[in-house]
Order: structure tokens, then sequence, then C-alpha cells
């Protein structure tokens, strides 16, 4: 159960971890100190809720259909390779975070749009409900839940980090060459848990 907690953290860490209009929000307003708590709050929140329902929902499909559990591997194989490829290729031509811009002063308007940069990003469902309730399902019946509950916990401590740690964090995140090395580790995560699927 360890292992499939673990494997969750790492996974849900290597998906988060990316740059996008999402983590540069939530860095902006950490460095600036303003809603950084209903910010955080929002992002976890909702993580926790999608990957929480693709471990369950995803599971319940395959609890009805045994076969489907070498087809969702395989999707999530191919997906793990192709993204772990794709973030190491990311590194040859670096970008930046960038930070600048007014940070929200009502609380309403830094939730509506955390709501919306969170939910109206196609990608947070294909990351957080197919691939990672996909691989939770490799793990077994009470693993995929471990495997859940850790990758609620990488977003959890990567929102909380990002945002009460960005006035740290900003000067680092704003090098090319940092994210060079972070795209690489990401991608070479990737890969090894596409192996471990295949293993």
């Amino acid at each position: 159960m360890l292992t499939a907690a673990v494997t969750g953290l790492v996974t849900g860490l290597s998906l988060i971890v990316v740059i996008g209009a999402q983590n540069a929000f939530v860095l902006r307003q950490g460095v600036r100190r303003v809603h950084v708590g209903l910010v955080v709050a929002v992002c976890a929140i909702s993580d926790v809720v999608l990957i929480l329902a693709g471990v369950a929902g995803i599971g319940a499909v395959v609890d009805r259909a045994g076969r489907l559990i070498d087809i969702v591997t395989w999707f999530g194989v191919a997906f793990l390779v192709a993204y772990g490829v794709l973030s190491i290729r990311r590194a040859w031509r670096p970008e930046r975070l960038e930070t600048t811009g007014a940070a929200l002063a009502s609380p309403g308007a830094a939730a509506a749009q955390t709501l919306a940069l969170t939910w109206l990003n196609p990608h947070v469902y294909l990351d957080t409900v197919v691939l990672l309730g996909s691989i939770a399902q490799t793990h077994g019946g009470a693993g995929r839940w471990w495997f859940g509950l850790g990758a609620c916990l990488g977003s959890i401590l990567w929102f909380g980090g990002l945002g009460f740690g960005a006035s740290r964090l900003a000067p680092l995140l704003a090098r090319p060459r940092a994210w060079q090395v972070l795209d690489v580790l990401i991608g070479m995560v990737m890969i090894a848990v596409a192996v471990s699927l295949v293993w």
C-alpha cells in the first residue's frame, strides 16, 4: 500500500509540475501575498475531487470489464512515454514562468479565476480523471485508493508549496535553466512510471 501511495505521489507531482496558466496564477498571487490560502485551497480541492473521481469512475468501469484493465494500462503506458518524451524535448527550448501582472484584489475574483483556470482546462481531465484514474487501476482494489491518496497529497503539497513559498521560488522559476532541469526530471519520472506499468 505504501508503494502505491508513493507512486501516486510521484506521478501526481510529475503531472502537475509544469509551466501553465494555473501555476503561473498561483505563483503570481503568492509573490504578491494576496488571497494565497484561498487560491491554494481551490486548486488543491479541485484536484482532489478530480483525482478521486478518476479513481472511482474508471475503477467502476474496470471492475465490470476485466479485459479493459489491459487497454487502460497500455493507454497509460503510451501516454506516459509520450508525455515524458515531450517533457524532455521541452528542456531543449527552455521557457520561463512569467509572474508579471497584477494580483487580483477581490477574493471572489481570485476564486473565480482559479476555478476557471482549473475546470475549464481540458488537460486537467486528461491528467487527473483519465491518466491518474487509469494508472490507479493497476494497483488493484485497495491499492488504487492508496495511489489516489498519494496523488492527492502531491497536489496539496505542490499548490501549498507554490503558493506559500512563492516569494522564494519566483526568482528561481523565472530562470529558463531551472525549467530545463525540471522538465528533464519530469520526463524521466514519467518514463520510469510507464516502464513500471509494463514490468
